[in-house]
């Protein structure tokens, strides 16, 4: 090695010491011999995605925008939700061939935190949404779309958290049964191209398919790809993975059934030995549990109801068997028998990480409406779900390992009232729908910040009723941590580690 090679490893070196000081190093505690806890602060930017609403000429959709107030913000930052600008010729590959331009003026302006804002379109026409917030609106911002559909395929109640842009995600819960249109909604934020692979697994494992494969989603734009191109023949019961080959994108599947409605599917958390279905209505005629393991192993778990009063393992459905790579299915009935409920699956001995979802059916006969209930992460600190009514509204939440204690804020109306708040203890092992602190004076919609106070984890999900013609129209939301708040190193420039 000659003397200019070892001058530029030094170098590097050196520059490499002195970005790693600069972000850990804390000339103090090193004195002392104890290291500082990095500081928690707020986001300083979060995007949001929201799909295309509804293919249907009768879909009538409402936004609602909301940020809960954080401490430690600035005064400064803004929000706004405007159309995915890109079109594309989605054939069968979804391949694009447009060019994005920048929109016209925002859908959604919030003007404070705190405050939900609210707008609406209708038709087949809505385009998908891009969203970013910035400063005091970024820690926990929150974007809600509903849609009613009156007639036809998928009628019903529709609604998404407009979702994070990610690279990975699971749908357990899809179909291309006879009946059934499934599409997989994909959004791109950013100023180039994302290239996405799409892989379908049924009950007999992977099904092949070239089509999937490197799918382009242009700058700004967005992509509806019909799931029944992808595969030859009907599934009942799909496991569909996004995954993302380069760039970053929204994803969600929208699932339309001929008899009994429709709505989004939302992604399982990420794969996990143990997970939570929280928020089963107490008064579902069907409920239909979705599994799948990405894992070269079978995951054998123990299936469990939380009911209002503990516990309970369901009579003939005690345990499910997942064969790797395998998408397995099993129907639970009326699981909850006119109790709140949600569903907790634990290894019966070796953890193997699996997703999973829910199929719930509430009415009967050609009255029926379907939702979804993805597995979701815990509420660590805090969540936050918008688009709320004075009248129906449901607050599930779950404790499952442990004794919570929670508070629960309902913000200031869209267009007046004021927030109010309460605490409540739910108990090991329970499920609880909590009576709402609805704001005095509410007009408009309304948001629900669920904050873990101490105890044990806590999950949690809203349902949202809107029955119509005698058809129980209802659509699940689950309420993941918001990640408001990132940990800051305390941190100090030490330059003199150049003259050493």
């Amino acid at each position: 090695m000659n003397r200019s090679t070892i001058s530029l490893i030094a170098g590097t070196a050196a520059l490499a010491a002195v970005t790693g000081f600069a972000s850990l190093h804390t000339p103090e505690a090193a004195d002392a011999g104890t290291a500082k806890a990095a500081a928690q602060l707020p986001v300083e930017r979060t995007s949001l995605l929201c799909p295309a609403p509804s293919a249907s000429d009768l879909a009538e959709t409402t936004y609602t925008s909301f940020t809960p107030v954080t401490k430690g913000t600035g005064s400064d930052g803004k929000a706004e939700l405007a159309a995915a600008t890109a079109k594309s010729a989605a054939g069968a590959k979804g391949k694009g061939n447009g060019k994005g331009k920048k929109a016209a003026k925002p859908v959604l302006t919030p003007k404070e935190p705190g405050k939900p804002v609210d707008g609406d379109t209708s038709g087949a026409d809505a385009p998908a949404l891009v969203g970013t917030a910035e400063g005091k609106f970024a820690p926990g911002w929150t974007v809600q779309e509903t849609t009613e559909v009156a007639a036809g395929i998928g009628r019903g109640l529709l609604g998404v958290n407009c979702a994070v842009p990610d690279t990975d995600f699971w749908f357990p819960g899809a179909s291309t049964a006879a009946g059934r249109t499934d599409y997989v909604h994909l959004t791109n934020p950013d100023d180039s191209a994302a290239v996405v692979d799409i892989e379908l697994y049924g009950k007999d494992g992977s099904l092949k398919s070239e089509v999937g494969e490197g799918i382009a989603v242009p700058p700004h734009g967005s992509e509806p790809i019909l799931l029944s191109t992808l595969t030859g023949g009907p599934q009942a019961d799909l496991t569909v993975h996004v995954n993302v080959r380069s760039g970053r994108v929204g994803a969600a599947v929208q699932a339309l059934d001929a008899k009994t409605g429709g709505d989004w599917l939302t992604a399982s958390t990420e794969p996990a030995g143990s997970l939570v279905l929280p928020g089963i209505p107490k008064d579902a005629t069907s409920v239909r549990l979705i599994a799948f393991t990405p894992s070269d192993s079978d995951a054998d778990l123990k299936v469990r109801l939380a009911s209002p009063t503990g516990l309970i393992t369901p009579a003939g459905n005690e345990t499910l068997h997942i064969k790797a790579g395998m998408t397995a299915a099993v129907d639970l009935g009326d699981l909850t028998r006119g109790e709140a409920g949600s569903l907790v699956l634990t290894p019966t001995d070796t953890a193997v990480p699996f997703v999973a979802a829910l199929e719930v059916v509430r009415g009967k006969g050609a009255k029926q409406e379907t939702a979804f209930i993805p597995a979701t992460a815990p509420v660590s600190a805090r969540a936050t779900v918008a688009g709320n009514t004075a009248r129906g509204t449901i607050l599930s939440l779950t404790a499952p390992d442990g004794a919570a204690q929670v508070k629960v804020t309902a913000s200031a109306g869209s267009e007046g009232g004021t927030a109010a708040t309460k605490t409540y203890t739910i108990k090991s092992g329970t499920t609880q729908d909590v009576e709402l602190p609805v704001p005095a004076g509410l007009k408009g919609t309304y948001a629900l910040t669920v904050e873990r106070v101490s105890g044990g984890a806590v999950y949690a999900s809203r349902t949202l009723l809107a029955p119509a013609d005698g058809i129980p129209a209802f659509t699940v939301q689950t309420l993941p941590d918001d990640r408001g708040t990132v940990a800051v190193p305390d941190a100090e420039q030490d330059l003199s580690v150049l003259q050493k």
